[in-house]
């Protein structure tokens, strides 16, 4: 081993526990272990700003800071207080109600935005409601998180991994529907019982909160209807352009972006009301993340990984189904989900190519760990590293171990149940 790679290990693995430990500001974390890989040259300029590979994902970067500008215009006009107020009086002030709610919007609206854009939409909402129910809202948030990854895996464009491994896999919306749509059904049932365990302290009930809240109007939670009507048009062509856009070319990023542009344009808000919603400190932590796993790209470490696991499995495609599925789940509670995909996504192409039909399921053992892996750790998805910065600048911090320790029983029991589909669906 170089001395070079041994250091960009050391200050990979180091920053990841300073993230973990709460030591430091993760957003310090990240982009100090960023800058420690460019000064041992394990990364440049260029391979920062300009790599598909190794380079940071501006199509991420990009798709939240659009959808962060328009989900801030949109909190102006009161919107998410009247869907606070409606769903509160739906559940009768019923927590764990309102929870099974919220978790079932998240996870279909993943299945057909991007998850990242699910949960700026959902977030809002939900500290809303637990304001009014006195409820807490951390675990509210952590199982729309969860949600968002579980029902984002079912299709095409539910999660951005997904959309990489479409692009290297030549599989369509259909092929994700088909092949993983069943198995996530079922994962969304288990996971709202897990909810009820695992969060079960939440769910305090208290009568005079809930009787205030059936007697509220939620119309009258809307302050700007014209505001409102131009936020919501312009969100429907957004999310319209999301689901179309291998037809018209455009990828999400550039969608969302022409979206906050218009909306910008539209509302004549002053700038300070438009950004003050934007996860500055969210973004700068994925383009560190971004930099640090792209210099292990460089230096072959991820492809090292990738050619060693293939020479032990052989052409045995059921058993390297299933230890990339695990190992997929376990690499994506380390790293964010994204960049481990876009490394591995070729080597798993390389070894589909070679075993054909026969290997085809890898595909799906990839998308399943990846994703649900994300549910592992507090930064194993983007999804999860948003809700986390949300619920901080509102008052309601989550802590790396928080989340952790209610992940790792999600994640455990999502990947044990994957394992028998694809066993017996592809290989028995």
């Amino acid at each position: 081993m170089s001395v070079q790679i041994a250091l960009a290990l050391a200050i990979f693995l180091g920053a990841y526990v300073l993230i973990a430990t709460e030591k430091v500001p993760r957003l310090t974390a990240s982009l100090c272990g960023a800058a420690a890989m460019l000064l041992i040259g394990a990364t440049d300029d260029h391979g920062i700003f300009f790599s598909v590979d190794s380079g940071i994902d501006w199509n991420v970067i990009f798709l939240l800071l659009g959808m962060m500008i328009i989900v801030g215009v949109l909190r102006q006009t009161g919107f998410f207080e009247f869907l606070a107020i409606w769903a509160a009086k739906k559940a009768r002030g019923r927590p764990f109600k309102i929870m099974v709610m919220l978790v079932v919007i998240t996870a279909v609206l993943s299945a057909f935005l991007d998850n990242v854009t699910t949960v700026l939409l959902v977030a809002p909402v939900t500290l809303l409601v637990c304001e009014r129910l006195a409820a807490p809202a951390v675990p509210f948030l952590i199982a729309e998180s969860m949600a968002s990854n579980i029902g984002g895996t079912s299709t095409l464009i539910g999660d951005p991994p997904n959309i990489i491994i479409a692009s290297r896999g030549g599989l369509t919306f259909n092929d994700f529907i088909i092949n993983l749509a069943p198995l996530i059904a079922i994962l969304l049932l288990v996971f709202i019982g897990l909810c009820r365990i695992l969060f079960r302290s939440a769910f305090r009930y208290h009568p005079d909160r809930a009787a205030r809240i059936m007697a509220l109007k939620e119309r009258e939670a809307i302050g700007e209807k014209a505001l409102l009507i131009k936020s919501l048009v312009v969100l429907a062509l957004v999310l319209f352009g999301f689901i179309v856009h291998p037809i018209i070319g455009l990828e999400p990023a550039i969608v969302a972006l022409l979206g906050a542009g218009l909306l910008v344009l539209l509302a004549r808000l002053e700038p300070r009301k438009v950004f003050d919603d934007v996860e500055w400190e969210t973004l700068l932590f994925f383009a560190g993340l971004f930099i640090m796993v792209g210099s292990l790209v460089n230096l072959g470490i991820m492809d090292t990984v990738g050619q060693t696991a293939a020479a032990v499995v052989g052409d045995d495609y059921g058993i390297a189904a299933i230890w990339l599925l695990i190992g997929s789940a376990m690499a994506s509670g380390v790293i964010d989900n994204i960049p481990y995909v876009a490394a591995i996504a070729p080597i798993t192409n390389d070894l589909v190519q070679a075993g054909g039909a026969a290997a085809q399921p890898l595909w799906w053992s990839l998308a399943l760990g990846a994703d649900l892996g994300g549910n592992a750790t507090a930064v194993g998805a983007s999804a999860n590293v948003v809700v986390i910065g949300i619920a901080k600048r509102n008052g309601h911090p989550i802590s790396f171990w928080t989340f952790t320790k209610y992940g790792l029983i999600v994640t455990a029991i999502t990947i044990g149940l994957s394992v028998p589909y694809l066993w017996l669906r592809y290989f028995l």
